[in-house]
C-alpha cells in the first residue's frame, strides 16, 4: 500500500511538472508578446529546460530507481510548488494586463473629455461670433425712431430668438464647467436688489408678451448687498423663471418669492420660491427632472419648446454654491421649486462702497464716456462696427486694431493716455489678446500699465476668464456684447485710472 502511494506521488508530480511546463511556455509567449525582448529573450526559456530536466529526473526514478516515501515526498512537493509559483506569475500578469486595461480607458475617457470640451469651447466661440452680429445689429436697428410697428416686431422676435439660443449656449457650458471641475464660484460684493430688478425685467416682460401675469414678493433682505456669485446667481433664477413661463398658458401666473433663511437672527442664506401654474410635472419624473436634457413628454416640448438643459444648469450652479433645488409638482396643478443658497451679507464699508463705486466713485460725479478715445481690437469686420456703434451712442471715440500685432502697434506709436481703455478680442490672427495684452503691460510707459484693457470675445468658459486676468486684463466680457455691461466695464474701470490720465493730458 505504501509502494503504491509512493509510485502514485512520482508519477502525479510528473503530470503536474508536464502541466507545469506547458504552463511556462505559455506564459513565456505571452510576456514575449506584451512586450520587447530583442536582447536576452533567451532567459524566459530557462525556467522551461529545468522544469524539462526536473520532469527527466522524476521519470528516471520512477521507472529504474526504487524511491521511498521521503523522495517521493521531496518529488511532489516540488511540483506543487512549481504549479503555486505559475499560478501566481499568472494571477500577477493577469493583474497588470487588467490595470493596463484600466489605464487605457482612463487615457481614452480624458482624451475624448479634453476633446469634447475643446468641441464645445471651439463651437460655442463660432456661435457666439455670428450671434453677436445678429443681437448687436437688432439692437442698433431697433434704436432707429422710424420703424414702423411691423419691422419693429420682426426685429424684436429676431432678438428674442437669438437670446433664447444664447442661453442654450450658456446651459451646455455650465454643465460641461460642472463636470469638468472647472466652474469658479465668485467672491465679489453685489447689490441683490439690483440682480434681481434686472431679472424681472426680462422675467415680467416674457411674462407680458404671453400675456401672463407675475408677482413678484421681495422680503427685508432682498434690499441688501451680499458677498457672492451675483452673475451665477442671476442665471440659476433666469433659467427655471424661464422654465416657469415657457410651461405655463395664458392666463396663467408665476410667482417669484424672495425670502431668507435666519440663525441667531442673521440671514445664513436665501430663499428663492417659483412657482406657475403651468402643466406641472408628473410626479413619477421629477426625480429625473434635473438630468441634463431630461424631458417628460415630448409632445409638451414640440408644443412649448426645450431642450432640456436650463434645470440641469440651474441645478449644477446652485450645488457648486453650495446650495439646494428642489422641486414640488403635480400633473396640470403647476409647479413648485424652492433654491436655497448660501449666503455672507456684505459689510457695511462694503455695501457703501459698492453702491457707489457704480457710478463713479463715492461723492464724485458719475463717469461719462463722451469723448473717451477706446482702441477696438477685433478681427472680425461686423463685430467692430457693433462695438463702435455701441461707443458712438454714448459719445465716446474709437480706433480699431484688426489683430493683437496691430494694436500693440499702435499703442505704442500713440501719446500717452491717448487711449482711455482698450477692448481686446482674443481668437486674432497674426496675434491673439492674450499676447497683445502682455505686450502692452510690458512697455516701459505708465499709460501702458494702467490703462485698462477689456477682453470682448466669445471665449466663455471660467478659464479663459483667468487667463485674461493672468495677461494682465481688468476685466472680461462675453459676447453677445450687453451694451448696458459694456457700458458699466469701461466706466468702472475709466474712474479707477480716471487720475492718472487726467493729470498726464
Amino acid at each position: 500500500m505504501i509502494q503504491l502511494m509512493i509510485y502514485l506521488m512520482v508519477y502525479l508530480g510528473s503530470a503536474l511538472m508536464i502541466y507545469n511546463i506547458y504552463g511556462f511556455i505559455r506564459f513565456s509567449r505571452y510576456v514575449k508578446g506584451k512586450t520587447s525582448w530583442e536582447e536576452g529573450s533567451l532567459i524566459l526559456y530557462v525556467p522551461i529546460i529545468l522544469l524539462v530536466f526536473f520532469l527527466a529526473g522524476y521519470l528516471a526514478i520512477g521507472i529504474f530507481g526504487s524511491p521511498d516515501l521521503i523522495v517521493a515526498g521531496i518529488l511532489f512537493g516540488g511540483s506543487i510548488f512549481v504549479f503555486v509559483m505559475y499560478r501566481m506569475l499568472s494571477r500577477i500578469v493577469q493583474r497588470i494586463t487588467e490595470n493596463e486595461h484600466l489605464e487605457a480607458e482612463l487615457l481614452a475617457a480624458e482624451e475624448s473629455s479634453r476633446a469634447k470640451s475643446s468641441f464645445l469651447a471651439a463651437i460655442s466661440h463660432e456661435m457666439r461670433t455670428p450671434m453677436n452680429v445678429i443681437l448687436g445689429m437688432d439692437r442698433l436697428a431697433l434704436r432707429n425712431p422710424d420703424l414702423s410697428d411691423e419691422t419693429r416686431n420682426q426685429l424684436e422676435k429676431i432678438g428674442h430668438s437669438a437670446r433664447h439660443l444664447e442661453g442654450l449656449i450658456n446651459n451646455i457650458l455650465d454643465i460641461q464647467e460642472f463636470e469638468n471641475g472647472e466652474m469658479h464660484e465668485g467672491h465679489k460684493s453685489f447689490s441683490l436688489r439690483d440682480a434681481l430688478d434686472q431679472i424681472n425685467a426680462v422675467i415680467s416682460s416674457m411674462c407680458e408678451v404671453k400675456g401672463l401675469t407675475y408677482e413678484v414678493t421681495l422680503a427685508e433682505c432682498a434690499s441688501r448687498d451680499y458677498v457672492g456669485d451675483a452673475g451665477q446667481l442671476k442665471r440659476a433664477l433666469m433659467n427655471i423663471l424661464d422654465n416657469a413661463v415657457k410651461f405655463t398658458d395664458a392666463p396663467g401666473q408665476v410667482h417669484f418669492t424672495v425670502d431668507c433663511i435666519r440663525e441667531n437672527g442673521i440671514c445664513t442664506a436665501l430663499h428663492f420660491i417659483i412657482s406657475d401654474t403651468g402643466v406641472g410635472i408628473d410626479e413619477a419624473f421629477l426625480p429625473k427632472i434635473f438630468e441634463p436634457f431630461a424631458q417628460e413628454d415630448a409632445s409638451f416640448t414640440n408644443r412649448f419648446g426645450g431642450s432640456g438643459m436650463g434645470l440641469a444648469a440651474a441645478h449644477s450652479i446652485v450645488t457648486h454654491m453650495g446650495g439646494e433645488v428642489r422641486a414640488e409638482s403635480r400633473k396640470g396643478e403647476g409647479s413648485t421649486f424652492h433654491v436655497t443658497v448660501p449666503i455672507i451679507q456684505a459689510p457695511e464699508s462694503e455695501q457703501t462702497e459698492g453702491m457707489c463705486c457704480g457710478d463713479g466713485g463715492c461723492g464724485a460725479e458719475p463717469v461719462s464716456l463722451d469723448g473717451r478715445m477706446i482702441l477696438v481690437v477685433e478681427d472680425v469686420d461686423e463685430n467692430a462696427e457693433i462695438v463702435e456703434d455701441l461707443l458712438e451712442l454714448e459719445g465716446a471715440e474709437s480706433e480699431r486694431a484688426s489683430n493683437g500685432l496691430e494694436a500693440v502697434n499702435m499703442f505704442k506709436a500713440s501719446g500717452s493716455w491717448k487711449y482711455d481703455a482698450i477692448l481686446m478680442d482674443l481668437r486674432m490672427p497674426v496675434m491673439d489678446g492674450l499676447e497683445a495684452a502682455g505686450k502692452i503691460r510690458a512697455l516701459p510707459r505708465l499709460d501702458a500699465k494702467a490703462v485698462p484693457i477689456i477682453a470682448l470675445t466669445a471665449n466663455a468658459y471660467e478659464s479663459d476668464i483667468q487667463n485674461s486676468l493672468k495677461a494682465g486684463m481688468n476685466g472680461h466680457l462675453v459676447k453677445p456684447i450687453d451694451a448696458d455691461e459694456l457700458y458699466a466695464e469701461l466706466r468702472r474701470w475709466i474712474r479707477k485710472t480716471k487720475g492718472g490720465n487726467e493729470a498726464e493730458r
